[in-house]
């Protein structure tokens, strides 16, 4: 089953979402703390099997800029210079839909590393 297009596409820069609006009425408002920690990307996600790697200091995260990949995904451009991944209409879908869960098992995640969301510095970008 094809997941449908959003219908409107708004990144809200103050509050670091991304809101996703539906044909259906609904509408979803995803932190991009959120969207950065669970990037379907290989650097994040890993290679299958158990190599994903926890995302940690991603609280201040925002995006630099968003575009388009066919008619089919997103690719988001984070400020702290993650750009690989793309997020489909489907993932992006199920990352609203189960937004809850996800972020708890992050938490979860989080707390067992002994890590934390926090930045761990002077972050320092590249131009």
């Amino acid at each position: 089953m094809t997941a449908p297009i959003p219908t409107r596409v708004h990144y809200h820069k103050t509050r670091r979402e991304l809101e996703l609006d539906y044909a259906d009425g609904r509408s979803f408002r995803l932190p991009i703390e959120y969207l950065r920690v669970y990037s379907p990307s290989a650097e994040v996600r890993g290679h299958g099997g158990d190599d994903a790697v926890l995302q940690v200091g991603k609280k201040d995260v925002g995006l630099a800029n968003i575009t388009q990949a066919g008619r089919y995904a997103l690719k988001l451009h984070f400020d702290d210079g993650h750009d690989s991944g793309l997020y489909t209409w489907e993932y992006l879908l199920d990352l609203a839909e189960h937004q809850a869960r996800y972020w708890r098992d992050y938490l979860e995640r989080l707390e067992a590393a002994g890590a934390s969301r926090e930045p761990l510095g002077i972050q320092i970008k590249q131009l």
